[in-house]
């Protein structure tokens, strides 16, 4: 029964992202926002990047000026197709089709792993751990996602995030909200979409990802960065 629910939830996901897809590329989200804080976290170049849930390929991107080869994975053949074209300048990015879950990953074989609103369709402790034994002695696992409101503090940074939220679109893309399509696709997958709460992700860190630096941010993100110690252990 579990083996059959957790089938119908990657298909149900695929599906969501393959229309997202389709509705037409977004080039600003609230993602986007923080690609250059995930970036400032990198130390230099590395040989090999991943990233996780890599959807149409905007992060992959910046992060094959920081890296000799960058490797990115979606459940979506949709977004796999919109990424393979925007990349095509890029001789450094490969993508492929692949579930985070069972793809297998070299163990500490990249200098980094990214993961963008990707982790909350996981099972987030084994996925942390998958990808944590990814990452190269001295590497950096970066994740950005969303968590759900539980505190005064988590509903305090919320309150003016949807002003925000609307302002940085309309600077970036002279539009308030994105095209009808794009907005039908995204409320149609946000009905199965759950989030956890900081507490929750600060609780699995600190048995996954000890020393991991979690952070709240504005437009309902937190990220964790983890630095792989140098000596592997």
């Amino acid at each position: 029964m579990e083996i059959s629910s957790t089938h119908t939830i990657e298909a149900s996901i695929r599906s969501d992202f393959d229309r997202i897809a389709a509705a037409g590329e977004e080039h600003w989200d609230n993602n986007r926002h923080y690609h250059s804080y995930l970036l400032r976290q990198l130390k230099g170049r590395c040989s090999h990047a991943l990233d996780v849930g890599c959807g149409s390929g905007m992060f992959t991107r910046a992060l094959a000026a920081r890296a000799q080869q960058v490797s990115g994975f979606d459940l979506s053949p949709e977004m796999i197709g919109h990424a393979e074209t925007a990349s095509a300048m890029c001789g450094n990015v490969r993508y492929c089709v692949a579930d985070v879950m069972t793809i297998h990953f070299p163990v500490g074989g990249a200098g980094c792993v990214a993961s963008i609103a990707t982790l909350h369709h996981l099972p987030i402790q084994d996925a942390l751990a998958r990808m944590k034994a990814a990452v190269a002695p001295g590497g950096v696992l970066l994740i950005l996602d969303l968590y759900r409101a539980e505190t005064m503090m988590d509903r305090l940074v919320g309150a003016p995030a949807a002003c925000m939220s609307m302002l940085l679109r309309l600077l970036h893309t002279g539009r308030l909200r994105p095209p009808r399509a794009v907005r039908l696709a995204w409320q149609a997958h946000a009905r199965n979409d759950r989030y956890p709460t900081l507490a929750e992700i600060r609780s699995i860190c600190a048995c996954v990802l000890p020393g991991a630096r979690v952070r709240r941010h504005l437009l309902w993100r937190y990220s964790i960065v983890w630095n792989a110690p140098a000596d592997g252990v």
